[in-house]
């Protein structure tokens, strides 16, 4: 039986795109227009293999439409796809349950290979809180151009992130991000707040480094390693409120 695949997404080019590149790919696929006509289609969730669910839609956005879905079927696997990535809701979206995050517009191979990731992998099972778990979810970010980053742990010291890029011809680097102490020290005359060099917070930070340079640049950092000397202003409203 071939796998069935439900596209939840308020833009009906962007579904139409998906469909066509799913359907070229052997894959059955329903669609709904909004996240309330998503968990409709969705029933008790044993018809579908994969859901792909947009995030910014109209009424009911898709972190509220992946917590239903999977109060209504804990096992599902679920393909969160945005236009405005961050890192904070790739981390919100892996904590109720979602087992990879892409950003749009994507290539039809990152769709079908985040499709055929997703079916690879055990149905992951979720409270429907957003209580950190016991063991952390493993943060894969693919940006456009094609490359993948994944959390490669431990770090080798407190000020250092340890990450695994993986080029489009496939070939994987080890890189290192070192944080320095003029970021930490800027959050906290600015919030107060001291983030001390091993929270989980400059391992978030570390990591968009690392994707903005692969997507600006196109290639893998220099001596495979990046320097984190300053901090975007709009980090640190993040950081005011991030739960160390």
């Amino acid at each position: 039986m071939s796998k069935r695949v439900l596209i939840i997404d308020d833009e009906e080019h962007i579904r139409r795109m998906m469909r066509l590149t799913l359907e070229a790919a052997g894959y059955e696929v329903g669609e709904a227009r909004d996240g309330a006509d998503g968990v409709r289609l969705f029933g008790d969730g044993s018809e579908w293999s994969v859901i792909v669910l947009d995030q910014r839609m109209a009424g009911m956005d898709g972190l509220e439409t992946l917590r239903q879905l999977k109060n209504k079927n804990p096992g599902a696997r679920l393909v969160m796809a945005t236009a405005y990535a961050s890192i904070e809701l790739a981390v919100d979206a892996m904590k109720l349950g979602a087992t990879d995050f892409v950003r749009k517009p994507m290539t039809p191979e990152v769709l079908r290979n985040s499709i055929a990731a997703a079916l690879s992998k055990s149905p992951v099972e979720t409270t429907g809180t957003l209580s950190a778990p016991a063991v952390p979810p493993l943060i894969q970010t693919i940006t456009m151009n094609g490359f993948t980053i994944l959390d490669d742990t431990p770090a080798f010291e407190e000020h250092q992130r340890r990450f695994v890029v993986i080029s489009p011809d496939g070939q994987k680097h080890e890189v290192v991000v070192e944080i320095q102490n003029e970021p930490i020290e800027y959050v906290r005359r600015i919030t107060g707040r001291y983030l001390a060099a091993d929270s989980s917070f400059w391992t978030a930070q570390a990591r968009r480094l690392l994707s903005d340079f692969v997507w600006d640049e196109g290639r893998v950092p220099p001596m495979h390693r990046l320097v984190m000397q300053s901090l975007d202003s709009d980090r640190v409203l993040v950081a005011a409120r991030w739960k160390a």
